[in-house]
């Protein structure tokens, strides 16, 4: 970060041109596009509406919306991470070892020994930091590239997994934290007439309307700080369409929910990671040495950013992450077996990339990330519903994929020869 950052630009997000636009950024009208952050949520509405109507609506049946959530939950924990430590310009391989290596930790203390889960969960994850610190002293502070490091611990990690397991899962989990990865919040206050929609639960509802205000607030105070500085802001009536939008979308999600059986607990644990994380990413100190360190490497050495230390700490979040993920992974199975987490790291960092990030490191989203985790999300349930073989299924990932970070790097270039 240079001596010219403003605290706009710390509210505002990262890299901006003179005049406060994010690059790559199209005026329509009154409104103003960012075609590389927009055009993500774009394609999921696509996406969805495409298998909705290939589905004949079963897509966003109240159940399936809750198994779409529920068996992604632990890919969109792992995005968390992955997007961090991708926007710093590393990767990390390792993830789905980690996975299974503290899900296997985690049975055997809560199985085995009968710690109470309280307690096991804890060392679980502090056993993901020490895995993470492991591996980011080694590329933070010895120098070596994360490619070669995490590559080693995908190997070393599901060797000791091996090790702790064996050929055998370990199992059954206490009540509470298969409730944690499978169950729903209980019906507090009752249920409410939706017309034909029938009943809904009234405190997912108000859980809802809270989590459409926090997010009107947030962009509001994002938009005020902006304008407190000069730099450009959407037209009053824009800015109130695309939040309009966003609740409207968050509350037909809720809505559905609330007609099942409430929100998966997975699902509030989820909402607490990515409002954690976005303010960390956008709002903190920590979070734009982030973008700085990914950004330019130099400058962010020049302008005094203790470049080893961002590093070594974004590995060590992505390794506690790793074990939320893992504990979710195995309370879902109800067990802890040698083979949890097989290509978990393809999808996240596949999340990632569909979500925004750009492949030199320097841009990226939180909430991008969990998009891109949900288009994966959404093709898989999709596909399984109208019957696609698996290989099919593979196929369209990858073609998601490639035309992802293509579209990045199409947005990069056009960019660039508008500045010249």
């Amino acid at each position: 970060m240079s001596s010219s950052t403003t605290p706009a630009d710390l509210e505002a997000g990262p890299r901006r041109d003179a005049k406060g636009e994010p690059p790559g950024r199209l005026k329509l009208g009154g409104l103003s596009i960012n075609i590389r952050q927009s055009g993500i949520y774009i394609a999921f509405a696509l996406i969805v509406v495409l298998f909705s109507a290939l589905t004949d609506g079963a897509l966003l049946q109240p159940q399936n919306i809750s198994n779409i959530v529920v068996q992604n939950s632990y890919i969109l924990i792992l995005a968390i991470g992955m997007i961090l430590i991708i926007i710093a310009g590393h990767i990390d391989l390792s993830v789905g070892s980690v996975v299974a290596v503290t899900g296997a930790v985690s049975a055997v203390l809560m199985v085995n020994y009968g710690v109470p889960w309280p307690l096991a969960l804890l060392l679980t994850l502090v056993v993901g930091g020490l895995i993470g610190a492991w591996q980011g002293y080694w590329i933070a502070y010895f120098g070596i590239p994360s490619f070669i490091v995490t590559l080693a611990g995908m190997l070393l990690f599901r060797a000791l997994t091996l090790t702790v397991l064996g050929n055998q899962g370990i199992g059954p989990f206490p009540d509470a934290v298969r409730t944690l990865s499978n169950g729903f919040t209980d019906s507090y206050l009752g249920n409410v007439g939706l017309g034909p929609l029938g009943g809904a639960d009234v405190f997912s509802l108000l859980i809802g309307l809270i989590a459409i205000a926090g997010m009107a607030a947030a962009q509001w105070r994002t938009r005020a700080a902006r304008a407190g500085y000069g730099q450009s802001v959407d037209p009053l009536p824009v800015f109130v369409l695309k939040v309009a939008a966003a609740a409207v979308l968050i509350m037909a999600v809720v809505v559905q929910l609330a007609r099942f059986r409430n929100l998966p607990w997975v699902l509030v644990l989820l909402a607490l990671l990515v409002l954690g994380y976005s303010l960390l990413a956008n709002r903190s100190v920590f979070g734009r040495r982030i973008y700085a360190v990914g950004g330019n490497l130099q400058a962010a050495v020049l302008s005094g950013i203790k470049v080893k230390s961002v590093v070594f700490w974004i590995f060590v979040n992505m390794g506690v992450l790793a074990a939320v993920a893992g504990i979710i992974f195995a309370g879902r199975l109800n067990q802890a077996g040698p083979t949890a987490g097989n290509s978990f790291e393809l999808d996240a960092i596949a999340a990632a990339f569909i979500g925004g990030a750009a492949v030199q490191g320097g841009v990226g989203k939180v909430v991008g990330a969990i998009t891109g985790g949900l288009i994966m999300g959404v093709i898989n349930n999709g596909m399984s519903l109208i019957g696609s073989p698996s290989e099919r299924v593979m196929l369209v990932k990858g073609i998601v994929l490639l035309a992802a970070v293509a579209f990045d790097v199409w947005t990069k270039r056009r960019a660039g020869a508008g500045a010249r």
